[in-house]
């Protein structure tokens, strides 16, 4: 399996699954019959996941050839993604607690040496369960995991295994091409008992064996989820009110690995923009090494999406640290940044800095947010099935069909 960095890949690859996107996709979605035979799901993550395609191109694709109907279960993913990430965005003390919990699990892990084995021996695939090794392995070979495994590995990794839940979400984030803070943080919780009061997920032989087609029947998997804690989530809060872009300062981008649709960007900034810098994400991701193959997929994105959008950007400044965006910015005597809004993860702990630097200096911030998440976003309040009562609404708004 290989992922290609370019949009044009992702278009084909949605092209090619767009006939399977209705009752076919809801009958073989739940079966991983392995890397090189995905062709129940649309594979499409990678690309959704810095917005090389958005998820608008997508759900206009599936309704212009599917009803509501016939593509629920496929709507419903791409909304579930949507969902995890309006839930993050409202309660950002979630990822910071994470963080902390990390860096914990880390020093847990260089300071006790049955722990280091059993984690080590968890990412190098070495446990002496079949499928979980095979998954392992799978996924630091191909940066991808169908949904279904991603399920089962976390749950053996936690109430089998046993080991801490955030290593798990640490491992997935270092080698997922399509590593999400947000889905992927919430999922590891909800597998954990922690997202909804009283559900874990429990992966059970059986199920394993129907799903993956007889190709593994795991032994000595754990027979009961113990949830690791009541969810005691934060009151959602309000999503921030972006500043008024200025149109008389003179105005540079900074752009980066989280959004790499430039659409709203360039139709909200002013006509002339003196100077654009990028920054990348992925030092912030995990305080271990995030996998070549994320860096060179993210990279190679990255520098097509520069060549596509290059007769509508001033030359790029390649910058890695806080203190280089401010350098950049002040070189280039800017007044006013503008820039994609970012999730709440790495980056926007990145922006963050920035920003309070950047005004410190007299600089203004002034952040684009897509309208996709201006609309779905402030709806991700409680549970999913609450969420996706307003999926209708949805469509009919951004006119996807």
């Amino acid at each position: 399996m290989y992922f290609n960095p370019s949009r044009d890949d992702g278009l084909r690859r949605l092209k090619d699954f767009i006939p399977a996107a209705g009752i076919k996709y809801a009958q073989g979605r739940n079966y991983d019959r392995g890397a090189d035979a995905h062709k129940s799901v649309s594979q499409l993550s990678p690309y959704i996941r810095r917005r090389t395609i958005s998820e608008v191109e997508v759900l206009k694709s599936v309704l212009g050839a599917h009803s509501p109907q016939s593509a629920e279960k496929f709507i419903q993913e791409v909304f579930w993604r949507t969902y995890w990430k309006g839930w993050f965005e409202l309660r950002p003390s979630v990822w910071t607690n994470y963080q902390g919990a990390l860096a914990q699990a880390k020093h847990d892990v260089m300071s006790q040496g049955g722990l280091r084995q059993q984690w080590e021996a968890a990412c190098y695939g070495t446990t002496g369960i079949d499928c979980f090794d095979h998954w392992a392995k799978e996924l630091v070979e191909t940066g991808y995991l169908h949904n279904h495994a991603r399920m089962w590995f976390a749950s053996i990794w936690v109430h089998t295994l046993e080991l801490p839940w955030e290593l798990g979400a640490d491992f997935f984030m270092r080698h997922l091409l399509d590593g999400d803070p947000a889905s992927n943080t919430l999922s590891w919780r909800w597998v954990c008992g922690m997202h909804t009061a009283g559900k874990t997920y429990l992966a059970r032989a059986d199920n394993i064996a129907k799903f993956t087609e007889g190709r593994f029947r795991p032994t000595g998997l754990a027979s009961y989820a113990r949830p690791l804690g009541h969810p005691d989530h934060p009151k959602p809060m309000p999503l921030s009110i972006p500043s008024v872009i200025e149109s008389s300062k003179r105005t540079g981008f900074l752009l980066h690995d989280d959004d790499f649709d430039l659409t709203h960007l360039l139709a909200a900034a002013p006509k002339n923009i003196y100077a654009a810098a990028y920054i990348p994400s992925l030092t912030g991701v995990s305080p271990w090494h995030v996998s070549d193959t994320v860096q060179s997929f993210v990279d190679g994105l990255r520098n097509e999406c520069m060549i596509r959008y290059a007769d509508r950007l001033p030359n790029i400044t390649d910058t890695t640290t806080v203190d280089d965006v401010i350098a950049w910015a002040k070189n280039a005597d800017l007044e006013q940044i503008v820039v994609p809004t970012p999730t709440i993860g790495p980056m926007r702990t990145t922006l963050d800095k920035i920003r309070a630097q950047l005004s410190a200096a007299g600089i203004q911030t002034c952040e684009i947010r897509a309208p996709y998440d201006t609309l779905c976003w402030p709806k991700a309040t409680h549970g999913f099935f609450r969420f996706k009562e307003n999926i209708p609404k949805f469509i009919e708004t951004l006119r996807l069909k």
